[in-house]
């Protein structure tokens, strides 16, 4: 495909003189490439925004819940395309890209629905002749900031719900899956999004992060991504008095009880750790145990982890594919190497596999302290710890240990156990018994370290608008 900018509903070049090139994660080669955006660019992009909302923020619900669900038709009409392109890009095995896009739709889908129903209030006045409502107003201009491992869900998400809040977006999604992010303006542009509605640019991330948080036509930041960077980006939105909602980065713990079937939670839970090869915030990585059953989880976990087929991500049969780039490889193998250093022991996988691109086994270390450098930092990754804990004060005290909360997973038939787990794991999602962390129409945020804000469900599409409180006299 061919690579750009997106402004003003038109696709063009960017004019920086820097290049990006966009490489395969499945053979390390070019597949791609562009200009940056420059500051003009995204200038550009910014003050057609601004013009687009404001005859966007008088449109009716009606019109911006079916401009939304025609921006789903297309995504679903583009399916394969889209599929093709994060399975080129990203190296997700396609199927899995099939169903990346399926939920993208849905995004747009569950906007379309939920921009019907942003009602305000009447509240009732302490005397006659008073009239007192609450009404939602949209915030304005948004700047959006999406990651790679996500390439058409999380921009989907930021995209629909700025639209149906009553916003106009400028979206920097991810360099490295620009090609994904293009298709999706393609949708936007066949649906009939006025021009200026939503703006794409892809460039120097740091750069043209400082340029929005600055721009004084920006209302609000959304962001995606890691938690150092997103810390930095909202500190910058705070200094110029602007709302931030961050998604950042997890260290999911999954509690396995001593009550369950071991066979059936490894290998639903082996499924789901090693999906887009563990590149997923709330991807499922502490296991913490019970000590009864964990020799016999432990092997029961790695026997499946050693079934899963690692291909080429068009192979029907692959499983997980390879890492996004040269980076998260050796990222990953640096966190393997020191924890096998730090008294880990390594049950299976613990190294790259011998083919072009950045293909990694999946890997599970059985951890009886917490000295290695992977207990306390992201993986990101293919990487599993399966950790024994005596009773359920110290499960809780060590799923807690962590300045993260993003999600978490606990897996037992007591169901006062259940209710605990649920009601003292600190984290913006705790699923028990399953695994589906984030839908459309479920609030998704963390605690602590986590982020700020949600995404996802009514509490997210909320976070575009603004509370008006409105006092009227004189009406007896």
């Amino acid at each position: 495909m061919k690579y750009s900018q997106f402004i003003h509903g038109e696709f063009c070049d960017g004019t920086s003189a820097e290049v990006f090139e966009v490489l395969s994660p499945s053979t390390g080669e070019v597949v791609g490439s562009y200009a940056m955006a420059s500051p003009a660019d995204v200038k550009r992009a910014t003050e057609s925004a601004k013009k687009a909302f404001q005859s966007w923020k008088k449109s009716g619900a009606t019109q911006r819940s079916e401009l939304l669900r025609k921006i789903a038709d297309e995504l679903r009409a583009d399916r394969d395309t889209l599929a093709t392109q994060i399975a080129t890009e990203l190296g997700k095995p396609y199927s899995e890209a099939q169903k990346e896009v399926d939920v993208a739709a849905e995004m747009f889908e569950w906007s379309a629905e939920e921009a019907r129903r942003l009602y305000g209030r009447v509240i009732p006045a302490r005397s006659p002749g008073i009239q007192q409502t609450m009404q939602l107003e949209p915030r304005g201009v948004v700047a959006g900031f999406s990651g790679w491992n996500a390439p058409a869900i999380t921009p989907s998400r930021k995209i629909s719900a700025a639209l149906a809040a009553g916003c106009s977006i400028v979206i920097k999604p991810s360099e490295e899956t620009a090609g994904v992010a293009l298709l999706i303006a393609q949708a936007t542009q066949r649906a009939g999004a006025p021009a200026g509605l939503v703006n794409m640019v892809f460039g120097n991330p740091a750069h043209i992060a400082d340029q929005l948080c600055s721009d004084g036509d920006i209302a609000m930041i959304t962001f995606t991504g890691g938690t150092e960077v997103g810390k930095q980006l909202g500190a910058k939105a705070a200094a110029h008095m602007k709302k931030a909602t961050l998604e950042l980065g997890g260290h999911a713990p999954v509690i396995v009880w001593s009550d369950v079937d071991i066979d059936k939670v490894a290998a639903t839970t082996v499924a789901t750790k090693y999906r887009n090869a563990g590149q997923v915030c709330t991807s499922p990585t502490r296991f913490l145990i019970h000590e009864s059953i964990y020799a016999a989880f432990c092997e029961k976990f790695v026997e499946h982890a050693k079934k899963v087929r690692v291909m080429d991500p068009f192979n029907a049969q692959a499983q997980m594919g390879p890492l996004k780039n040269k980076r998260r490889l050796n990222a990953i193998d640096q966190l393997v190497q020191n924890a096998t250093a730090s008294g880990a022991q390594l049950l299976a996988g613990g190294k790259a596999i011998d083919q072009p691109g950045f293909f990694y086994e999946p890997t599970v270390l059985a951890i009886h302290n917490k000295s290695a450098d992977v207990s306390r930092i992201e993986p990101f990754g293919p990487v599993a710890l399966l950790i024994p804990v005596k009773n359920a004060d110290e499960a809780l005290a060590e799923a807690n240990s962590l300045p993260f909360g993003l999600a978490a997973y606990a897996f037992t038939n007591d169901m006062k156990l259940a209710h605990r787990f649920a009601n003292e794991i600190e984290s913006g999602v705790v699923c028990i018994n399953e695994l589906q962390a984030s839908l459309p129409e479920t609030p998704f945020g963390g605690y602590k370290d986590s982020g700020l804000g949600s995404e996802g469900g009514i509490e997210g599409l909320r976070e575009f608008l603004q509370v008006k409180c409105v006092r009227q006299g004189g009406l007896a």
